[in-house]
Parts: C-alpha cells; sequence; structure tokens
C-alpha cells in the first residue's frame, strides 16, 4: 500500500511469486482449502504474513478497519488442520466503487506460495467484482514482479498504466493494469 497507515481507494497490489520471468509453476490447490470472508481472529496471522511478504506492510489497525468496511472484499484462504493445513495461508482485499472494482492486496504465506492459492484468491475477487455489477477491474503491480504479472496477465489483466515511483521501500514503479469484465465469462479455475 505504499506505506500509508490506512488502505486508500487506489492501494497497491502485490503478489508474491518467483521474479524469474517465466509463467509462475503452480501446483496442486491444498486438500480442503476454502476461500472464506476474514474475520477479527483471522487478522493476527494476516498481519503476520504481510510483513513477511512486502517491504512497507499494511498495519494490524488497516485490517481491522477492513472488517467492517461493506465495499471491501476481504478474504483469507484458509487450509484447515484436520486437512493436514496450517490454517490461513493467504487473504485477498478487493474494493467496489459504482461499476469499478479495484484489487488492492494479495499475498501468500511463504511456505505455501507456488500452490495457486494466489490464483485462486485472485479468481475470488473477480468473481466478487462481477457480482457486484463492477464493468472493470484495475490493480497496481511492481514493475519488477514478473510472476504477479504473468499471473494477473493469466486472468485477462492488460497494462494501462504507470504511476512513477509509486512504492517507496525500495522506490520503483507500479504497473496500473486492467481486466474489463462486461461481457466476459468467468471461467471456473479451481
Amino acid at each position: 500500500m505504499g506505506g500509508r497507515a490506512r488502505p486508500s481507494a487506489l492501494a497497491d497490489v502485490r503478489v508474491i511469486g518467483r521474479l524469474s520471468g517465466r509463467r509462475p509453476v503452480e501446483r496442486a490447490l491444498p486438500p480442503g482449502l476454502v476461500v472464506r470472508p476474514a474475520t477479527r481472529r483471522d487478522v493476527e496471522r494476516i498481519v503476520a504474513i504481510e510483513r513477511a511478504a512486502f517491504s512497507d506492510p499494511w498495519s494490524h489497525d488497516s485490517f481491522v478497519a477492513l472488517l467492517v468496511n461493506p465495499r471491501v472484499l476481504f478474504a483469507v484462504a484458509d487450509w484447515p488442520a484436520e486437512r493436514g493445513g496450517t490454517g490461513v495461508v493467504g487473504y485477498v482485499v478487493a474494493w467496489f466503487v459504482v461499476d469499478e472494482a479495484e484489487v488492492a492486496n494479495v499475498a501468500v504465506a511463504p511456505d505455501a506460495r507456488g500452490r495457486g492459492i494466489g490464483a485462486r484468491l485472485l479468481d475470488e475477487a473477480l468473481r466478487a467484482a462481477r457480482d457486484r455489477g463492477a464493468s472493470s477491474v484495475y490493480l497496481e503491480v511492481r514493475d519488477s514482479n514478473a510472476a504477479a504479472r504473468s499471473l494477473y496477465e493469466t486472468r485477462g489483466f492488460v497494462e494501462v498504466g504507470r504511476r512513477r515511483r509509486y512504492y517507496r521501500r525500495p522506490v520503483e514503479d507500479a504497473l496500473v493494469m486492467r481486466r474489463v469484465l462486461e461481457g466476459d465469462l468467468l471461467e471456473d479455475r479451481d
């Protein structure tokens, strides 16, 4: 989020992955993984994932505030212990204003990456955007994050702009990407 204390309507999107420049290799989703609304109980784990993933993390209070915002999708990827999992392994934040949506944040725990969890969370944000009547979805991504850019491209996002020196730690441009939803059908990628 560029280091701001609270999320704004123009937050950054961050998906962690390999920076090889190649399309991310996704393994099968963990058995029993569910995507569900985030709860207050999840916030500590979400903050830990955020801090492991980003050099300029969102605050605990920023995540708590999202829990009661009706214009926000705040969901977690939960891999329950009874299914061999470790609990919350990722999360997504997206907001909706009039007929547009913005994916503000996507992150996956370091030990759960490369299993398609980030893609599953992104798909959930796209479904929510369609359900809420959005005609297009925007996001911002670090110019150097080739893995995230590749994931977004597999979901139909295209580069539409650049925000110079948007990120502060380290300083880097953000690419603005968009997916038009009008008239398209979301495929079931589960």
